[in-house]
C-alpha cells in the first residue's frame, strides 16, 4: 500500500506563520519509522502494510497537532495487495515509458 499524505496545522494565532516546523515534525516521524518514504513539496508518500502506514500517519498528525488547535490532513492511497517496492517501481515504469516514446 502506498499512501500520499499532507498534514499541516491550521487555526493558529498567527495566520502568516510558516508551517515548516510542524511539517518537519511530521516528516521526522515518517523517516524514523523505517518504512520506505519520500517527501516532495506537496506530499509525503509512505509504503507498507495498512496498520503500520496508518500508525505512522496518526503519529505524524498528532505531532502537527502540537503546533495549532486544528490539523488539516489530506490522504490518497493506492491499495494493491501483494505488491511491494511500488514507491520507486511506479516511477521507474513511468520513466521507462517516457524513454520509449522519445
Amino acid at each position: 500500500m502506498l499512501v500520499a499524505f499532507s498534514v499541516a496545522p491550521s487555526g493558529g494565532s498567527n495566520p502568516d506563520a510558516s508551517v515548516h516546523d510542524a511539517v518537519a515534525a511530521a516528516v521526522k516521524i515518517v523517516r524514523e519509522s523505517g518504512l520506505p518514504n519520500s517527501t516532495d513539496s506537496m506530499f509525503t508518500t509512505i509504503e507498507g502494510e495498512w496498520d503500520e502506514v496508518f500508525d505512522v500517519i496518526r503519529r505524524a498528525t498528532d505531532a502537527v497537532g502540537a503546533f495549532g488547535p486544528r490539523v488539516s490532513l489530506v490522504l490518497k492511497a493506492d491499495i494493491r495487495p501483494g505488491h511491494t517496492g511500488e514507491i520507486t517501481g511506479k516511477v521507474d515504469r513511468l520513466n521507462e515509458a517516457l524513454r520509449s516514446i522519445q
